[in-house]
């Protein structure tokens, strides 16, 4: 029985007329009733087949998974579209192929879509946080320019789930996330381990990751985790930890391409024979002894991955070394010298301890192997009665469990994660402490000696994997657990806008604030007007400001400014079009999503140095603070309090002292794009001019941006001039000037015509 009939098997029972995750909707821009699924997976190297896993930190489990995942949903019967979105590499160090912008997946509903973010070659994921919002702009381009919005986002770690959240907060789609694995976590192993604050800070940057993860789990209506242990103590860390949004859905594992050697069809033993005895010769190349049973670890290069423990757990104990063989699959390598810093320390500590132990012919570090051969490395592992173990420091999941489990292999695994659940289901291995080098070296010689335990085990995995981690069982979860998401959406469609009396076709726009940006300078201020004038037709004028509607109307008025086209004010909370002042009454209904001043006021009320500013100041989505820096808490501490408070905001903090508080989708940011798209304006021909905290995400991403040189640089450490991102010498009007002479802007609208 086949993995493609079952899971069709399985989907029409989950969605028959008379089960409770019927789905009945009308899906966008589609005409029926079929479902597009948009799953988000940036970092590590993708392709349909012949995945290179292990090849670094970031191409191991997660990068199977997510494309073993678009096929299966693109299975059922209620989907007729799944776009696997990735980031785009032209490198000539990797493959072409992932050069390619759009690839079929195994399944004809199914592809891979590559889109730019930051330079074109292959970037190490923490390096990729400057450029997700590039990544974001580029999706939302990708949905309009195909004039179809997914139904549904599923972001794959933290770099995924930061853009997912960008997306879903500007058009209201349903959101689900994948940890995969969490920045609290690590960040508590990895003190536990020695490691400063700082090294933590300079080699994983946690602190942009952590962020991206308390981001992520305020927007997601859905957030699968793997084991217990994942929702219940890793989750835990969090600020906005919501265990009732949370669904224990274990990754399933194909079993028609790992399985044990007893259950290999009878057409395909020769050939499974064949198949297992060249990749023994290639394992057991080193080996004195090759018939001994094979303690087989199948990992990245990573110290995360613990291999150290497990060669001194193998080398300190003689009669292990006596009964058994060491084989260490991590990854492929050419020449030690080439390999990253930490994948170099690892294989330079083993090898040192090979010698230290004198484990010549007992142990083997192949230096090559094709994710084609991984199924019949743990069958050859099995054919010698040999052991799987997973020693890792924490595991938060274990995929390489489960496929050697399948393939009759009894297993030894961390105590740290979700090997805990995957033992506790199937009765089929030792958990460990990992650091535990004698624990370790104890479990492995109990299988290897005790061979009816060896038989129980195997036995019992093969049984507890096909009930509780096939793909079918998994698709199952999941199908119930987004469809009924679906039915519950009220995204937006970005392609309709108010009725309005003129529309007009613009190449581009400006965007610029009004306070420290257009005033100041009243010479610049001319020019400035004079340009907009001249360019009425084809340049939109935009202005994004902190200040309600009544207030900033009469500043323009009083400064005889040109009427804007586009007008978001309040922080992004409202969006106005034309000079007749037009009311986006969509957005307004868009950013009330988990908006509760009611809850907001006495929460703040309960902080020293924060004092409510006065009612002119004040709009339905916007509350303004005076802050006080000597008295009030830190803005961290508060957007923590309030997260822990159940509170999803956005908290922005403007000249050291002004404290806003706005719906967690209303920004400055959120907001231009949503009207970019209503007005068909290119991202790329947009020029935006801040300088404060509340105009950080308007300036990130495919957009053109200039910071005038008064404005308050420090509240925007995290920008660096680049590409898209233009420091201005001159203040006020004449730095926007300054921009668009740096940028040639007006060349580059009259280029659009």
């Amino acid at each position: 029985m086949t993995l493609k009939y079952l899971l069709s098997l399985f989907a029409q029972l989950a969605f028959s007329e008379h089960s409770s995750v019927g789905l009945n909707i009308h899906c966008h821009k589609q005409g029926n009733n079929l479902l597009y699924v948009a799953l988000f997976s940036l970092h590590g190297l993708i392709r349909p087949t012949h995945l290179e896993l292990g090849r670094d930190a970031d191409t191991g489990g997660q990068t199977r998974y997510v494309v073993e995942l678009a096929n299966a949903l693109a299975e059922l019967p209620n989907v007729g579209k799944v776009e696997l979105f990735t980031r785009l590499i032209k490198d000539p160090t990797v493959d072409a192929n992932y050069g390619i912008a759009q690839e079929s997946l195994a399944h004809p509903n199914a592809s891979i879509i590559r889109l730019p973010a930051g330079p074109e070659h292959y970037l190490p994921k923490e390096d990729l946080w400057e450029h997700l919002d590039e990544f974001a702009d580029h999706a939302l381009d990708w949905f309009v320019q195909n004039n179809q919005q997914p139904d549904l986002l599923h972001s794959h770690y933290a770099d995924a789930g930061y853009v997912a959240s960008r997306l879903a907060n500007q058009t209201g789609i349903p959101m689900v996330h994948t940890g995969h694995s969490l920045g609290r976590d690590k960040l508590k192993r990895l003190t536990s381990a020695g490691l400063s604050l700082q090294e933590i800070e300079n080699d994983y940057k946690i602190t942009q990751r952590i962020e991206a993860e308390e981001l992520t789990l305020a927007n997601a209506d859905l957030v699968i985790t793997s084991t217990t242990n994942e929702r219940e103590d890793q989750y835990e860390l969090y600020d906005y930890y919501n265990p009732e949004t949370m669904r224990i859905i274990p990754p399933g594992v194909d079993l028609n391409l790992f399985s044990s050697q007893d259950n290999t069809e009878n057409n395909d033993a020769v050939d499974d024979a064949v198949d297992i005895d060249k990749v023994c010769q290639n394992l057991t190349k080193p080996l004195t002894d090759p018939k001994k049973p094979m303690i087989l670890a199948l990992a990245r290069a990573d110290q995360r991955k613990n291999s150290r423990s497990l060669v001194i757990a193998f080398g300190k104990n003689k009669a292990l070394r006596e009964k058994a063989n060491l084989v260490l699959i991590l990854g492929n390598r050419d020449d030690i010298s080439d390999l990253n810093d930490g994948a170099r320390d690892v294989f330079t500590e083993l090898l040192l301890l090979v010698d230290k132990y004198d484990l010549y012919g007992s142990v083997s570090l192949p230096k090559h192997h094709d994710s084609q051969d991984v199924p019949y490395i743990y069958r050859a592992a099995a054919t010698t009665q040999g052991v799987f173990i997973n020693p890792a420091l924490t595991e938060p999941f274990g995929l390489t469990l489960l496929e050697a489990a399948a393939s009759g292999l009894p297993i030894v695994a961390t105590s740290n994660g979700g090997p805990v659940d995957i033992i506790e289901n199937c009765q089929n291995g030792i958990l460990v402490n990992p650091l535990d080098t004698e624990g370790i070296a104890s479990a492995l010689l109990e299988l290897v000696e005790n061979k009816s335990k060896w038989l129980q085990f195997r036995d019992a995995g093969l049984k507890g994997v096909k009930s509780f981690y096939s793909w079918q069982a998994h698709a199952k979860s999941y199908a119930k657990a987004i469809f009924s998401l679906v039915r519950k959406s009220n995204s937006i469609d970005i392609s309709t806008l108010p009725d309005l009396k003129i529309r007009k076709n613009f190449c581009g726009a400006i965007f610029t604030g009004f306070d420290q940006s257009l005033t100041g300078d009243q010479e610049a201020l001319n020019n400035f007007k004079e340009m907009i004038r001249t360019n009425r037709k084809q340049l939109g004028f935009g202005i994004a400001t902190g200040r309600t509607r009544d207030s900033i109307l009469t500043q323009i008025k009083k400064n005889n400014i040109p009427s804007p086209d586009f007008l978001i004010a309040g922080l992004g909370s409202e969006i106005y079009y034309t000079k007749d002042i037009i009311l986006d009454k969509q957005w307004m209904k868009h950013i009330d999503h988990l908006w509760s001043p009611s809850s907001l006021w006495p929460l703040m009320e309960e902080l020293p140095g924060i004092r409510l500013q006065e009612h002119i100041h004040q709009s339905r989505f916007k509350i303004s603070y005076y802050y006080d820096a000597n008295l009030a808490p830190a803005i961290d501490d508060i957007n923590a309090y309030l997260r822990q408070n159940d509170q999803a905001v956005n908290i922005t903090l403007s000249l050291g002292q002004f404290l806003d508080i706005t719906p967690l989708r209303a920004s400055k940011g959120n907001a231009l794009r949503y009207v970019a798209q209503k007005w068909d304006i290119p991202f790329e021909n947009i020029l935006v001019s801040g300088g404060s905290g509340a105009d950080e995400d308007m300036m990130r991403g495919m957009s053109l941006a200039v910071v005038v040189k008064n404005r308050h640089r420090e509240e925007l450490s995290n920008i660096e001039q680049g590409q898209n991102i233009y420091f201005a010498q001159s203040a006020y009007s004449a730095g926007i000037m300054e921009a668009v002479e740096h940028y040639d802007f007006l060349a580059l609208l009259n280029a659009e015509k």
